[in-house]
């Protein structure tokens, strides 16, 4: 994928034109209209077929890359995104091979044929084993069948470990190796569509948010904002949530089991997101009820221009590590440092049809970005005993850039959306 930033403006408002939605939301944002919350989901294309051929296609690629004959996949997340099929996890063991060279082969327990039928891809071979035979001999099969015995099979980064240590026991001479290189590569790197549905999300979220903090009263508890926020959220058609924080534990980078209803002065600091067609969005947003201190508005000045110059750096061909390393530098120079005291983790996490996936922007990570990858940055100040600052919004990474993801991006305190 090679696009710009503008192209990825562009790519957005082609996306959200052709779903029939982009009226509605310009309304919801852009006019005096904007609070009436309306269904933003309604009309949107969904993934099809040919999608999913493409991210097979892809797998394939990578595994003819790096010398991979097969990648076996049980219920997951990578197993939705390659097939659109879940399946729940249990001792007995369900899968697929994902073959570079033939087409995938389904593994499951004979008496579940018949529900696995219903739900396989039409076509695709699927292969059973009664319960006193070993499934892992049936998936070593196939890839022998094409590979020969010095083969190579990827087992995915989410398969448990007994089904790891059968392979090992029954079919010993398969050399095993880590999957993560193929999911991780086909996941991290979103096509165009992905990115229309990750761009909505996170615009959803900050509407939702922007709606549940007009409900901020004095003595509310973190339920009732969490509520409203939530009914925000379905009222734009998506289930989604902001889990808040209010005053001391906002310091807690997670949240703390001390109960605090709603006081002047207090910071409010709201973690949350949502998703459309299974791609989600992560969005936090700081802001005071009431009056903020001028320790307040210092901290937040300070983690947003964290956010900023790391926004700055991002290019294509740059490490993972350095973007963490650009803001870090801006919090510690400012006097809260070093290193991990205030700032307490690391500047983002990948994210897609997960909140948190594969790569991440921390140290060590010498990963280079790519167009078309997406990340949070999320920069943060968390002083016990006082409050704590996290502004996060997520982007994709461009040919030129980067391009925060929903827009609304905070500019002060007391403008946790710009000036919408």
């Amino acid at each position: 994928m090679s696009f710009t930033r503008r192209d990825f403006m562009k790519i957005g408002g082609l996306s959200i034109a052709a779903h029939g939605f982009a009226d509605q939301l310009l309304a919801d944002t852009n006019s005096s209209s904007r609070q009436q919350l309306k269904n933003m989901v309604e009309g949107v294309e969904p993934l099809v077929e040919a999608d999913y051929l493409r991210r097979n296609e892809k797998a394939r690629r990578l595994m003819g890359e790096n010398k991979i004959d097969g990648l076996f996949l049980t219920g997951s997340t990578n197993m939705q995104y390659f097939f659109n099929l879940t399946w729940g996890r249990s001792e007995r063991t369900f899968g697929v091979v994902i073959c570079r060279n033939r087409p995938p082969v389904w593994i499951c327990p004979d008496f579940e044929a018949e529900r696995a039928s219903e739900r396989i891809p039409k076509g695709q071979e699927m292969r059973t084993w009664h319960e006193h035979e070993s499934p892992y001999k049936l998936i070593a099969d196939v890839i022998r069948e094409t590979s020969g015995s010095d083969a190579r099979l990827a087992i995915g980064p989410t398969v448990r470990s007994f089904v790891l240590h059968g392979l090992k026991t029954d079919a010993s001479w398969l050399n095993l190796t880590d999957g993560e290189i193929i999911t991780g590569g086909c996941r991290a790197v979103k096509t165009e569509k992905e990115l229309g549905y990750m761009d909505l999300a996170n615009r959803i979220t900050k509407l939702a948010y922007r709606e549940g903090f007009k409900s901020m009263r004095e003595g509310m508890s973190t339920g009732d904002l969490s509520s409203a926020i939530s009914s925000a959220h379905r009222r734009m058609g998506v289930s989604g949530s902001g889990g808040p924080q209010f005053g001391p534990n906002s310091a807690f980078p997670h949240g703390s089991n001390i109960r605090r209803t709603l006081q002047d002065g207090y910071i409010v600091l709201v973690d949350g997101g949502c998703s459309v067609e299974g791609f989600r969005s992560d969005v936090s947003r700081t802001v005071v009820f009431g009056k903020p201190t001028d320790r307040q508005k210092r901290v937040w000045d300070i983690v947003r221009k964290a956010q900023v110059e790391a926004h700055k750096a991002i290019h294509p061909g740059v490490t993972c590590e350095s973007i963490d390393a650009v803001a870090r530098k801006v919090i510690e120079d400012a006097g809260f440092g070093p290193d991990y005291k205030y700032f307490a983790h690391r500047l983002g996490h990948g994210i897609g049809m997960e909140g948190h996936e594969y790569p991440y922007l921390v140290r060590n990570n010498k990963l280079k970005l790519q167009p078309g990858m997406t990340f949070s940055n999320e920069p943060g100040i968390y002083i016990y005993g006082e409050f704590g600052v996290r502004i996060e919004d997520c982007f994709c990474v461009t040919q030129d850039g980067a391009q925060f993801l929903g827009g609304m991006e905070s500019t002060a305190i007391d403008k946790p959306f710009g000036d919408y």
